[in-house]
């Protein structure tokens, strides 16, 4: 359809006086001057649009349009024309959520809305993330979208993890909840007793009557009851009420049509009894009341527990300091952390709490990182060594220089990663998406069936069982446990692991890990301690040491790699480095560059055979140092094999443990790595390890994790390199050591705070911890509904089963999600790979 038809204004029409709005998007492939024509062209063509400006530095274009154009349009004009626009993603917070089908409904809204191509809800955390082309959805659109469903939208939180906001309004909304439990308790216990006091006081009812006059039991009850539903149960009616009428309808539905139904066929025995069947002007106010007072219950009682399942970062953003001491003009000046800046020096006195992410330059320390590793041994650090914000200087003092604050301290961070994680849907998800989409309305025409089956073949009167057991079903089928079962297992789980230095960046990888059959490693730096050393260096004729270590020492020096590290560390202590030129990295072969004059090569064989140099006459050496577990290096000068250079590299000491320990779990475990064949056998034979793959470039990896795949099943990838980027993402799940690299950290969906191994089975015994929890919950909340739905409706009366009153339909409605609540807290006390709880 052509882009103009929604907008059949002519151009030469007057708009001079209509309103207009500027926007401001980034472009993606923009390469030349012909592309910033090509896209202006695009953007002109759209209806009344002005003032196209696309900048090729910035690559970002802005146009001024008409207000009622919607932005996605300009976003398809530039797809249009062979570009894109980014997607990024919103996080909104959405207040009045109860249960499954409001997150379903929400959902269904927010992709409603022109641009968005995706929306996921979390009814644990209250929070919607869409997905939508950068800048073509205002703030203010999602929020009337929100409203017009009949949600609220809330604030998120700030850049930096905290929430105060969001926890704020959590406290205020359990208050209320509270003080809503106990007015409706207290306007309930009166016609509670007014209504059940004849069964228990013989003339109970005949001397209410005879005080206060004839009928006076059933209108002191009306009025009772009319309070609790006009104030305490008002939630239910001002959110259920316009949802059934949208057609979407919820639980706040289910309980306004369940109470209001027992409270208006009481009204009319009350007031109008005639206009009843004989023998069916019955008071039903104590089903009324007890249903509203019992669901508020069960809601604050999930609200307590609700508010406890992100207490895990909670805790570890409380433990950042208020407050630190800065040094300026050489006096200590007291000031708030959120103060700090960029390059402040600030002092840290023993047993307290280092206030900010920085550096130290005076003075050392051992340092408790625990609250971030999960290594309970203080860590020394002294100058030039890194500190995290919020971690406990146990002896010592020091000062610090301040080098990242707000949103990108350490802190921050990992509340962000944890939050993402926790507002991720697992792919179990999808099952109880599909199930609730469908179940509320479901539920409605049970009731409706159950109501016309009771008053059909019951009998006379019938008006009494029909109502009641077409109340007990709309009220025992309120899918909260549903909707609870997941998101808050979830929460829970990714809390407990960030306590155990244990990052979930994606809440997924909580599923898929428990189903992986191998598990991968990386090794220079991941089994190994990472920080090799040079022993040995073998010449060839017409090469002397010094030449060759001064030379491999220069170009080794802009490497990253920790065997250039031990190159270069072992060339300083000979003596000084020499700078290099035309510097390269080639990836799984080595690095080349110039220096003095001197082309210079340095890698595995893989690299001489590239460059075309002979190496053989080093074969040997190189076999027999292999052999004894260390990696062999070829050097050549100016087109000639100079010499060979071993680097050996000391296991972790907690290596071999952590490989037994998983292949106890029947887990798989296999190495892959570039170093040389010979030097990968023999860390494997040290290690027990099942399975090898050596002398592998980056991409080799990830064939490698393939053929893992094609033999065993899912794989898992522990890394810590650039190199180690692909097979990361091209893992199943990928696990990165925090001490690792940016790039493999971006790369991973688990990242391991400590550089210990430990917390690769860490993330096993949570993930596995969770899914079972999931399971547990998921079984609860549907066998609940399977089970209890009939015996609500009265179908098996036949059988002698007792029919199930509204009063305990709304007590195992209550229960049924504060279990799901409930079991899902205990992952906080979940047990970790060997450790006390």
């Amino acid at each position: 359809m052509d882009a103009r038809t929604d907008f059949p204004l002519p151009r030469s029409a007057p708009t001079a006086d209509r309103p207009r709005a500027t926007i401001t998007l980034p472009i993606e492939g923009l390469s030349c001057a012909s592309c910033v024509s090509r896209v202006e062209r695009a953007l002109l063509d759209l209806p009344d649009v002005r003032d196209v400006s696309v900048n090729l530095a910035t690559g970002k274009a802005s146009l001024s349009l008409p207000a009622g154009m919607p932005a996605h349009r300009v976003a398809e004009a530039i797809a249009a024309a062979g570009y894109t626009v980014p997607e990024t993603t919103s996080a909104v917070g959405i207040g009045g959520m109860t249960c499954a089908s409001c997150v379903a409904r929400v959902e269904r809204t927010l992709l409603r809305i022109p641009g968005v191509t995706g929306a996921v809800v979390n009814l644990a955390s209250g929070r919607a993330e869409l997905r939508h082309a950068d800048g073509t959805v205002a703030m203010a659109e999602i929020e009337e979208t929100v409203r017009q469903a009949g949600f609220e939208l809330q604030s998120v939180g700030s850049d930096a993890g905290r929430t105060p906001d969001r926890e704020d309004r959590q406290a205020r909304e359990t208050a209320q909840l509270w003080r809503d439990v106990r007015l409706s308790a207290l306007l309930a216990a009166p016609v509670v007793l007014l209504d059940m006091g004849g069964h228990f006081i013989p003339g109970f009812h005949e001397s209410v009557d005879g005080l206060f006059g004839n009928g006076a039991n059933a209108l002191l009850q009306a009025a009772l009851a009319t309070l609790v539903l006009a104030w305490p149960g008002r939630r239910f009616f001002r959110s259920g009420i316009p949802g059934l009428l949208r057609g979407h309808p919820d639980m706040n539905a289910l309980v306004a049509l369940g109470a209001g139904a027992a409270y208006l066929a009481s009204m009319i025995a009350t007031l109008a009894p005639g206009l009843l069947p004989q023998g069916g002007a019955q008071l039903y106010f104590e089903a009324s009341v007890l249903i509203v007072t019992l669901i508020l219950l069960g809601r604050a009682l999930e609200a307590r527990a609700r508010g406890r399942t992100g207490a895990a970062i909670a805790r570890l953003l409380d433990l950042a300091p208020k407050t630190a001491r800065v040094m300026r003009d050489g006096e200590e000046t007291e000031i708030l952390v959120t103060d700090l800046k960029l390059g402040d020096r600030v002092r840290v006195r023993p047993g307290e709490r280092v206030p900010a992410d920085g550096r130290l330059v005076a003075g050392a320390s051992w340092i408790d990182e625990s609250m971030v590793t999960g290594e309970p041994d203080p860590v020394r650090k002294g100058e030039g060594d890194a500190t995290i914000g919020g971690t406990l200087n146990t002896s010592g003092g020091f000062d610090l220089r301040v080098e990242t604050v707000g949103s990108g301290t350490v802190l921050a961070q990992i509340a962000r990663m944890v939050e993402a994680a926790q507002g991720g849907k697992l792919p179990v998800q999808g099952l109880v998406d599909r199930i609730t989409a469908r179940f509320v309305p479901a539920v409605l025409a049970i009731s409706a069936a159950t109501f016309l089956a009771w008053l059909a073949l019951a009998p006379s009167p019938a008006l009494g069982p029909a109502l009641v057991h077409a109340i007990a079903v709309l009220i025992i089928a309120c899918p909260c446990a549903m909707g609870l079962a997941v998101p808050v297992a979830i929460m829970v789980g990714t809390g407990r692991a960030a306590e155990r230095g244990v990052l979930f960046r994606k809440g997924s990888a909580l599923q898929v890990l428990e189903n992986v059959k191998v598990v991968a490693f990386d090794k220079t730096g991941t089994l190994t301690e990472g920080r090799p050393r040079l022993t040995d260096l073998v010449t060839a004729e017409g090469f002397s040491r010094e030449e060759v270590l001064a030379a491999a020492g220069a170009v080794e020096a802009r490497s990253e790699h920790p065997i250039a590290r031990a190159i270069v560390t072992a060339a300083r202590e000979a003596g000084s480095i020499a700078e290099v030129e035309a510097f390269e990295a080639i990836p799984g072969h080595g690095v080349t560059g110039r220096v003095a004059g001197r082309e210079i090569a340095i890698g595995a064989k893989r690299l001489m055979e590239r460059l075309g140099i002979p190496a053989g006459s080093l074969d040997d050496a190189a076999e027999r140092l292999g052999a004894s577990g260390h990696s062999p290096l070829y050097a050549a000068i100016d087109g000639r094999l100079a010499a060979l250079i071993a680097v050996a590299d000391s296991v972790r000491p907690d290596a071999e443990g952590v490989i037994r320990s998983l292949q106890a779990r029947g887990l798989v475990v296999a190495m892959i790595t570039g170093d040389d064949r010979r030097t990968a056998q023999a860390v494997a034979a040290t290690l027990g390890i099942d399975a090898v793959a050596a002398e592998v470039l980056p991409a080799g990896k990830v064939e490698a994790i393939e053929r893992f795949r094609e033999s065993h099943g899912s794989v898992a990838f522990v890394g810590d390199g650039i190199n180690d980027a692909p097979a990361l993402s091209g893992a199943d799940v990928g696990i990165a050591i925090g001490t690792g690299t940016d790039v493999a950290i971006a790369s991973a969906d688990v990242v391991l705070m400590s550089c210990a191994l430990g917390g690769v089975e860490e993330a096993f015994v949570l993930s596995r911890a969770t899914m079972r929890t999931i399971r547990q919950n998921m079984f609860w909340a549907f066998a609940y509904n399977v089970g209890l739905i009939p015996v609500a409706a009265g179908a098996l009366a036949a059988a002698g089963i007792p029919m199930l009153p509204p009063i305990v339909a709304a007590s195992a409605m209550m229960l049924s999600s504060v279990c799901v609540v409930t079991n899902a807290l205990r992952l906080r006390h979940a047990r970790s790979a060997g450790r006390p709880a």
